[in-house]
């Protein structure tokens, strides 16, 4: 069923738009723009806060109306300051009217350069003040978290802001208080915004109010590359543009996506990239020495040990990997082991099956389901955080949000599980329109696809004799270092050598995700392109793979582009390295899939005591250990319950409370919960070691 279409007049130009267009949009598809600084498209229902797309609008009261707050309708007549003088006047009053209190600091503010407020002045202001009073001075800056600093003497009352920690992240961490004149910005009881997306504000912002602590004073707009690239620290894939300086980053802004994040990004994305300078970040080969301690080594000298420690492996070679590499990374460490060796054995921190891919739709189609049903024992933000927010999103539009699944069939049903063999099975028995697994890793579907293509057969399970460790995330997994202790030699390949201390025998340097050309897989089945923004101060593991596989006969080309095009040929379609896109397509739904075999049921705890959940907080792990502004982010030492177990056992919010199991015991502070299942408990996998259900929660 097509749109109606309306037609209106835009500065003399004719344009026909769908009905129900706001006029902002109208105008640009006329090639006109309409400037505004509150007015944002993301952050719900425009408010007219900043007066600064006042035109002149007919049929209407004969005086300037906020453009932003006006749809598209037959007939309208509008003019805006290129045509009208009176919406000229009003432009340019409004502009004198922010700029009497606003600091004229450009050569110093971190927005300069790169400031709609800035760009607009030059564009519709006055050429000189008229206002010879002091400005006002206020305290600044006031650091709102350790992130985030605010100057409020810049900030021209947009609420941009306070409508994103309001409707779209639904914090209520920040808002304004006061009155009129008097109106500021702050964050509630003076408490620091604590919050997962709060980073998306400094963005939000178009004055330099909100800046972040970490780019604060360290660059210019015309000293700086921006590098289009996808976030690598959770499986949503987050398109992301990394600002670079003298060979450093920067900043990590959003790059919009809208079927993927929306240009939204958690605090993890934008913030960790602190963990490129960690104190501890391997740059040279390590050998564990006969105290235990690691050595520095040559490269040749750690190639030869390497292939040393491979030929005595050989076949009993066991691979574990984090997950968090690109495609072209575990393939070619696939064909080094698989082929050079015949060493099939691997450890996957989760294989993602597809048998969803008939289900397969955008992320942005969450906002629009009428019902969600959302299976996870993990919080959701903690897993693929922006997920989080398009089932916020639906919430608003009138969704129905359910933590277990419907009797019946339900029309415009979306499933999301932390289950994929669950979801497989409920998305046929639902009638799913579209269905998400919500895997632990960033790239586990890519890894799987390049572990498979890199030969034939499949993976097998072994005793190690030797085990290949790839990744801080795999050193770090307590499953992992089981499995080391029964192996004759480690090899470990990561960024930090806390990840392997006691660990390996020797350790090869990794790189980070910033620091890589390749391809990775999101949660939805798109291939994305990884891009390099800085230079790894160590090889990059391509390099020395292929040079490690030349030693065992097996051709590998150390260049990322020719070895995606050897996985490309098997996995996607043929297509090449420079066709990825920026932005990259949903790959088509496939066809649907034989009904799979009825997942098995979780067995619930017996006896008196609560279900144990345990999951990886968002705010954890290398990379967020090595990144100072995050730290208050961290949730440790928490335990989620429901309200109604709560209730029962007369904890409230904050109280200390003992969890205990099997002689074991930990005190933890309670956080009452709404989507833990009554029942259950929710403990960090790290607070959670030594507790096995049924727990008993006691004040």
């Amino acid at each position: 069923m097509s749109t109606p279409m309306v037609t209106l007049t835009i500065d003399g130009r004719a344009v026909s738009v769908p009905k129900g267009t706001g006029l902002v949009e109208a105008a640009l598809a006329a090639g006109i723009e309409i400037p505004v600084f509150c007015y944002e498209p993301r952050l719900g229902p425009p408010v007219g806060a900043c007066r600064m797309c006042l035109c002149e609008v007919a049929p209407g009261p004969p005086k300037p109306q906020a453009a932003c707050t006006l749809t598209a309708a037959d007939g309208m007549e509008v003019k805006t300051a290129l045509t009208s003088e009176m919406a000229r006047e009003s432009q340019n009053a409004t502009l004198e009217f922010i700029l009497v209190n606003h600091p004229l600091d450009c050569p110093v503010c971190d927005k300069g350069g790169e400031c709609p407020l800035q760009d607009l002045t030059f564009r519709y202001g006055p050429g000189s003040t008229r206002m010879v009073f002091p400005k006002r001075t206020l305290e600044k800056p006031i650091p709102i978290s350790p992130a985030i600093a605010l100057d409020r003497e810049r900030c021209i009352l947009c609420y941009r802001c306070t409508r994103f920690s309001e409707q779209v992240a639904e914090d209520g961490q920040l808002v304004a208080i006061e009155r009129g004149a008097a109106s500021m910005i702050a964050t509630f009881e003076d408490e620091p915004y604590r919050a997962p997306f709060s980073g998306n504000v400094i963005e939000l912002c178009p004055v330099g109010a909100l800046t972040s602590t970490q780019y604060r004073f360290e660059a210019r707009p015309w000293e700086i590359q921006n590098v289009p690239t996808v976030c690598g620290l959770c499986p949503v894939g987050c398109n992301t543009s990394v600002t670079v300086r003298e060979g450093k980053v920067k900043r990590i802004l959003s790059r919009n996506h809208p079927e993927v994040d929306e240009g939204w990004l958690c605090d993890k994305g934008r913030f960790a990239f602190g963990h490129l300078r960690a104190a501890d970040r391997i740059q040279d080969p390590l050998v564990k020495a006969r105290d235990g301690s690691f050595q520095p080594l040559e490269w040749n000298e750690a190639l030869d040990r390497a292939e040393t420690m491979l030929r005595a492996g050989g076949a009993a070679t066991v691979t574990a990997l984090s997950g968090s590499e690109t495609v072209e990374q575990a393939y070619g460490l696939a064909r080094l082991l698989r082929v050079g060796l015949g060493a099939n054995a691997a450890v996957m921190q989760e294989a993602v099956p597809d048998g969803l891919d008939s289900y397969r739709a955008p992320l942005s189609s969450i906002r629009d389901a009428k019902t969600v049903v959302v299976l996870c024992d993990e919080p959701v933000h903690d897993r693929a955080p922006v997920v989080d927010l398009w089932i916020k999103a639906a919430r608003r539009n009138g969704a129905q949000i359910l933590c277990e699944p419907p009797e019946t069939k339900v029309d415009g049903v979306v499933l999301i599980s932390d289950d994929a063999l669950t979801a497989a099975w409920l998305a046929r028995d639902l009638g799913a329109t579209a269905a998400f697994y919500l895997p632990r890793t960033p790239n586990g579907r890519g890894v799987a696809d390049a572990w498979s293509a890199a030969a034939d057969g499949e993976p097998g399970d072994a005793e190690p004799s030797l085990l290949v460790i790839s990744g801080d995330e795999a050193a770090v997994d307590p499953s992992v270092r089981a499995l080391a202790e029964h192996a004759t030699a480690v090899i470990g390949i990561g960024m930090f050598e806390e990840s392997f201390r006691g660990l390996a025998d020797l350790v090869l340097p990794g790189t980070s995700y910033l620091e890589r050309d390749g391809t990775t897989v999101n949660l939805e089945g798109r291939l994305q392109r990884q891009r390099r923004a800085v230079i790894a101060p160590c090889p990059d593991e391509l390099a020395w793979i292929a040079k490690l596989a030349e030693r065992f006969g097996v051709p590998l080309s150390p260049h990322a582009a020719l070895v995606f095009e050897e996985v490309a040929g098997i996995c996607y379609g043929g297509i090449s390295f420079g066709e990825v896109p920026e932005q990259a397509p949903l790959p088509a739904a496939t066809a649907a899939p034989p009904a799979p075999a009825a997942p098995p049921t979780k067995e619930l705890a017996t006896g008196e005591g609560l279900r144990l959940l345990t999951y990886k907080p968002l705010f954890s792990g290398p990379a967020v250990e090595r990144t100072p502004e995050l730290q208050f982010q961290r949730r440790d030492g928490e335990i989620e319950l429901s309200r109604a177990d709560g209730r029962e056992r007369k904890i409230a919010d904050g109280d200390l409370v003992r969890v205990s199991s099997n002689g074991t015991s930990v005190t933890l502070r309670a956080r009452i919960a709404r989507d833990v299942p009554e029942g259950a408990v929710r403990i960090p996998r790290a607070d959670a070691r030594g507790l096995h259900e049924p727990v008993e929660v006691r004040r």
